[in-house]
């Protein structure tokens, strides 16, 4: 959209564009439903008498809750019956893109994991209070609930949440180190460093959907994490012999991560969970080549 050719109303939605994407995608964990919902919700908002519109960015954050809640209701099922662990798509982030620790956290592969478990309304809810630090009046307008049931819905998902999180650094230095240390060990076979960087407990989590070959379940423990990793560049992987797989360092998800590519596409994202002590005590790998067209599209959100 040129801004010199947009109408008052196409600005006023393009000033809260990426607002309404970082919402969707959280709620969702999908960038295709995020910009789906985003895409509808301007419709709705073209269609809408705008006369009656005292605050767009309350009216278009109410659409995109509730939108965004439908999607999450309707593709349950899918996840439910997904072969093998889901986790959310990735999406390319600018290093420094999340202004602070808690917003970079809030867009984690960890946290969007532990959401799943919530309900949609939960979800929703916790992310417009957690992250965006709307008011309860303000969300109990968005998602079409009292007051009072939305501070017992935020109690609800705050709790869980906070059960279910795990306890990783916050020290962005060290997480970035900790990722190219292991970048260059896994990418040079040494299983040593590996077993160094990696807690005696760690978890990998490969995601797959079925359409390439992963573990179904959770890989377990350091020394079978380590040779997963090192065994990388010693064989084909989805047709693609390893010289020609290319590996890089980036930002994904508010975090320090590395996108595999061979010559013609994405293969694969990693990311990762550092421990306090500092060894990366979960991995998370995405490989289905559905959940890989945001970041095979280059563009970089910025979810602040």
């Amino acid at each position: 959209m040129n801004p010199q050719q947009a109408g008052p109303d196409q600005l006023a939605f393009q000033q809260y564009r990426t607002l309404l994407f970082s919402v969707a995608y959280r709620i969702l964990g999908t960038a295709a439903d995020a910009e789906d919902v985003v895409q509808d919700a301007w419709l709705k908002w073209s269609a809408a008498d705008r006369s009656l519109v005292a605050d767009p960015k309350a009216y278009l954050t109410r659409i995109v809750s509730n939108l965004s809640m439908e999607r999450l209701r309707s593709t349950r099922h899918r996840r439910e019956t997904y072969v093998g662990p889901w986790l959310p798509e990735p999406i390319l982030t600018d290093p420094d893109t999340a202004e602070g620790v808690a917003a970079a956290d809030s867009v984690s592969m960890a946290l969007l994991v532990v959401l799943e478990t919530l309900s949609p309304l939960e979800r929703a809810v916790f992310v417009l209070k957690e992250v965006f630090a709307f008011s309860y009046a303000e969300i109990a307008r968005a998602v079409d609930r009292s007051e009072p049931a939305v501070r017992q819905t935020a109690h609800r998902a705050r709790e869980h949440v906070q059960a279910r999180r795990p306890r990783f650094s916050t020290d962005r230095a060290r997480r970035r180190d900790v990722t190219e240390r292991f970048f260059a060990a896994a990418t040079g076979g040494d299983i040593n460093t590996l077993m160094e960087l990696l807690s005696p407990d760690v978890t990998l989590w490969t995601d797959g959907g079925g359409k390439v070959r992963q573990a179904l379940k959770p890989v377990v423990g350091a020394e079978t994490v380590a040779r997963w990793f090192a065994a990388l560049g010693t064989v084909a992987y989805q047709g693609i012999e390893p010289g020609q797989m290319r590996a890089e360092l980036t930002g994904i998800n508010g975090g320090p991560g590395v996108v595999f590519r061979g010559p013609d596409r994405v293969v694969a994202t990693l990311t990762f969970d550092v421990d306090p002590e500092g060894r990366i005590s979960a991995i998370h790998n995405v490989a289905n080549p559905d959940k890989l067209r945001a970041v095979a599209g280059g563009t970089r959100h910025e979810l602040s």
